[in-house]
């Protein structure tokens, strides 16, 4: 029996079909490797005596998750020659201990420090639906793989929305874990407060099952919530200066919920919105430890947007970092406060559509902060959180008619926003 082996060797196929468009994609692509792994979870899957979750499912790994033999780097030049990975990270031995192929490694925004996902090394991919659009980073790579149906699952990175983004652009399930939920040891960080790793999928239970064995989660089940829910609708932060197809399909989406009996409460988080700068400060503080005595390397092999962003601390003084970090912990209590008596809070993933490759590379600071506007928000709260496809009408799924809704909770709700979730997303296929 090898039918991960031949699973792989067609997928193989299709990606080779691609052409020079696969390099977009992957920053390495080794079908030896590929193989290998897949005779393995064949005798893995053959020999367990159960079933495994994710057995013979193919999963790209963002270029952050260290793989055995791999190198790791960030799709950066910087980290090009670095060794190779001594051993996979625990996210990684997990996945192929529940039977599923390690599938490529995923191209990325340089060191996962963008929303948007261009990359001036490896070339940036359009998204499923339009490809002179953006795919959404920072995990874009792993987005359109999934997308595409190159894939089942991605392995992606979320510090300001880079699990959602990408997620919410290509019409797919992403979920953002809180904080220790899903180990990062052997994933390349960022920003150290803000990093969570998580999955990207075509359908929800893909996602729930990759959640799991990632996170080693027990508490997280496939049973959707049950009865009336009670759902926190923001008010001046994540619903403000929405766009025309970000807010027809959010009012899509309310009507919706309304219908199926669910109740929908106005609560203001404009407090949340008030302190994103907070972001900023303390993102880049946390990059330029990692990046700084690299800082004159990267100004001849690094993006200068990237670069743009890590030197940012240098502006910042360390008073006022120290005022951003209690800052932020009073913004996180105040969120919890905020959304006490509720199952979860509903959003727009997006401010707006996806824009173009041509017009994010012209004004790239303005189209950035406005990819990651409502989902970095959720990342300061220091929140879980879902993103998910929703669709308007009978027509073909295209960037036009395909949504994105955002669940949200407090850190630690992870199983009962699944549930939440899994809850709204049947109604919504209703």
């Amino acid at each position: 029996m090898s039918a991960c082996v031949e699973k792989a060797r067609a997928a193989i196929a299709r990606v080779e079909a691609l052409g020079e468009a696969a390099g977009r994609l992957f920053t390495e692509f080794d079908p030896q490797r590929i193989l290998a792994d897949a005779a393995e979870a064949d005798a893995r899957i053959a020999a367990s005596a159960t079933a495994l979750p994710l057995a013979g499912l193919l999963v790209s790994v963002k270029d952050l998750y260290d793989e055995k033999g791999a190198r790791t780097t960030a799709a950066s030049k910087l980290l090009r020659e670095r060794s190779p990975a001594a051993a996979d990270c625990p996210v990684v031995a997990r996945i192929k201990a529940a039977g599923a192929v390690p599938f490529g490694r995923t191209t990325m925004s340089e060191f996962a420090y963008s929303g948007v996902g261009l990359n001036p090394h490896y070339g940036t991919p359009g998204n499923v639906f339009d490809a002179d659009r953006i795919p959404g980073g920072s995990t874009s790579g792993g987005g359109v793989s999934v997308a595409l149906g190159l894939c089942d699952l991605a392995l992606g990175t979320d510090t300001g929305g880079s699990v959602r983004i990408p997620s919410a652009i290509n019409g797919l399930y992403g979920f953002k874990p809180s904080q220790g939920k899903v180990p990062l040891e052997g994933v390349h960080s960022l920003a150290a407060s803000f990093d969570t790793a998580g999955p990207l999928a075509r359908d929800f239970a893909t996602m729930l099952a990759a959640y799991k064995v990632m996170s080693e989660d027990g508490d997280a089940s496939a049973a959707p919530a049950t009865g009336r829910l009670r759902l926190a609708v923001p008010e001046n932060a994540f619903t403000t200066d929405l766009d025309d197809w970000a807010r027809a399909h959010f009012d899509a989406v309310t009507h919706r919920l309304a219908a199926a009996g669910h109740e929908l409460v106005p609560v203001d988080l404009g407090f949340l919105q008030a302190a994103i700068g907070l972001n900023r400060i303390l993102v880049s503080v946390e990059a330029h430890r990692i990046y700084g005595a690299h800082l004159q390397e990267l100004e001849t092999v690094g993006d200068p947007r990237v670069l743009a962003r890590i030197r940012f601390s240098e502006t910042v003084g360390e008073d006022e970092v120290q005022a951003a970090y209690q800052a932020r912990r009073e913004v996180v209590a105040r969120f919890a406060e905020a959304l006490a008596g509720f199952d979860a809070m509903i959003a727009p993933t997006l401010q707006r559509r996806a824009p173009t490759i041509a017009e994010t590379e012209a004004n790239f600071d303005q189209l950035n902060a406005a990819m990651l506007r409502n989902t970095s928000l959720l990342n300061l709260a220091d929140a879980c959180a879902l993103s998910m496809p929703t669709r308007d009408g009978a027509a073909p799924a295209t960037g036009e008619n395909v949504g994105a809704l955002m669940v949200g909770a407090v850190n630690g709700r992870d199983a009962a926003l699944l549930a939440v979730a899994a809850r709204l997303d049947a109604d919504l296929a209703r």
